[in-house]
């Protein structure tokens, strides 16, 4: 599909989607924003693509909302806006593939808000995140945040709009690992084609399952990851998995003990 706001790159079943708009630090206008939903719900059905990895780059992640359209939006008439938001964030949060933010720099209210609806997120040591959205007399999105940081720090960031450096979002939890300045791309790169060797529909179901076990009690949760189980133990990709995994573990027990035989 062709977009003008949009990189997308597909090799070894990862697809990188990049923000391009970096002359307005990514901001969020309703093009970019019509185009994310359309992209998104584009890879969902595509059976080339396990992994996706959305990013703006080692130097930006996104600016948030364009202020200049937002300057033009009337309470009376901003229906179709708000909807192109939350459309992209539901395409995101519920695509089928697992979705990685790559962090380079900054992430603010919107741009905040996609990093939000991805599954993992990856930050440079110059990233920092703000749901600056009240400080705009704007309502910030609370949930998912609670569910990731707690409910004490969600609140913290979304009442107080306080600008959030990489280390931060670490210690809560936000942000999964930090990487050097300028090397967040690659090693969400490399991370992301590792998940991507493994099988397509457990990283499918394992991610319907994270959004599905926050509807049910425990019982129900614990029941589905049986049948999950179930469903993929001791078939014939289980099996090849299996028999790789030996070959290394003899292999690395050869090199370090030549003459020793050993039982599995």
């Amino acid at each position: 599909m062709n977009a003008k706001y949009l990189s997308l790159n597909v090799e070894s079943r990862v697809a990188t989607v990049l923000l391009n708009r970096h002359d307005k630090g990514n901001a969020l206008s309703p093009d970019v924003l019509g185009e994310l939903g359309d992209l998104f719900e584009h890879l969902d059905s595509r059976p080339d693509v396990s992994v996706i990895i959305l990013t703006g780059g080692e130097k930006m992640f996104s600016a948030g909302f364009d202020l200049d359209f937002l300057k033009t939006v009337r309470k009376g008439a901003n229906e179709a806006f708000t909807a192109l938001f939350h459309r992209a964030y539901r395409a995101i949060m519920f695509c089928s593939q697992p979705v990685i933010a790559a962090v380079g720099g900054p992430a603010m209210a919107g741009g905040f808000d996609l990093t939000l609806m991805c599954d993992i997120r990856y930050a440079s040591e110059r990233a920092k995140f703000s749901q600056r959205e009240i400080t705009l007399s704007l309502t910030p999105i609370l949930d998912p945040l609670w569910r990731v940081i707690g409910l004490g720090a969600a609140k913290e960031w979304a009442l107080t709009g306080k600008i959030i450096d990489a280390r931060e979002a670490f210690r809560l939890g936000y942000v999964s690992q930090v990487f050097p300045e300028g090397t967040v791309v690659e090693k969400v790169t490399a991370i992301a084609r590792e998940m991507a060797s493994y099988d397509r529909t457990c990283l499918m179901e394992t991610k319907r399952l994270s959004i599905d076990l926050l509807h049910n009690s425990l019982d129900g949760s614990l029941r589905i990851q049986e049948w999950l189980f179930r469903t993929y133990v001791g078939s014939e990709d289980n099996h090849s998995r299996i028999d790789s995994l030996l070959e290394k573990i003899r292999a690395s027990k050869k090199k370090q003990s030549p003459a020793s035989t050993e039982t599995f």
